[in-house]
């Protein structure tokens, strides 16, 4: 494979520099139609989402931005399975991780109630890139959960957006307090969230996820005047 690395590289150094555009013939758009044919639309949006990685990275134009939305019917399955996948293979976490995923991810179903909780959905050209939820733990508290980004969207302020959206809704609706759990090795997604104005209120250590972590609870106040959260999930 050496050899076909050099090229690839040759390749994308020749047209970063020239910038000569490419298109198909009317034979090779009917034969690449009828190769995607072949594919399952979550498929199909894979191979886009691959397609507009490859021309950005080979000197093309940027990735068109992404877009938010409301969960559909599937949408949670696939973040418990992304979050599962990731964690294992970026920390090591066991499959303890995806079942407690896939615990909050049923409950947040099963007691849904639109009013007062949401779950977005961050997307480009039908292929999911990240994922939050806001949850009511009472009538003043609402929890933030299941925040993720793909690997391959790192970078273009999804999680930033998310969590955005998330506090928005929570405001709107009343909530005078969000929390949130995490661990201390999630040097990212803490950014994010003392960027957005959480604070750092109680950290554990504890073992889980087949690993030794340091838990913590993080909390942004929109009224100060409520009691401190109680600790873990």
């Amino acid at each position: 494979m050496p050899d076909a690395v050099a090229a690839l590289r040759r390749f994308s150094r020749f047209y970063a520099e020239r910038l000569y555009p490419l298109a198909l013939t009317e034979a090779g758009q009917a034969e690449f139609a009828a190769l995607t044919a072949r594919l399952a639309p979550a498929e199909q949006a894979r191979l886009v989402e691959a397609l507009l990685t490859a021309e950005h990275l080979l000197g093309g134009a940027p990735p068109p931005g992404f877009t938010l939305r409301p969960h559909r019917p599937g949408d949670l399955g696939w973040v418990v399975h992304r979050h599962a996948a990731l964690y294992a293979a970026e920390y090591g976490w066991d499959i303890g991780f995806e079942a407690m995923v896939a615990e909050i991810a049923a409950g947040f179903i099963r007691s849904f109630d639109p009013a007062r909780e949401a779950c977005w959905i961050a997307e480009r050209a039908g292929a999911t890139l990240g994922s939050v939820t806001i949850a009511q733990h009472s009538a003043e508290v609402a929890k933030l959960r299941l925040l993720y980004v793909e690997p391959a969207a790192r970078g273009l302020g999804i999680g930033r957006a998310l969590v955005a959206e998330a506090l928005g809704f929570a405001r709107a609706r009343g909530y005078a307090r969000v929390t949130l759990w995490t661990n201390d090795i999630l040097v990212a997604a803490r950014r994010i969230y003392q960027a957005a104005g959480f604070r750092l209120v109680a950290s554990e250590a504890h073992r889980s996820f087949g690993r030794d972590l340091v838990g913590e609870n993080w909390v942004l106040d929109f009224d100060k005047a409520i009691e401190p959260p109680a600790a873990g999930l």
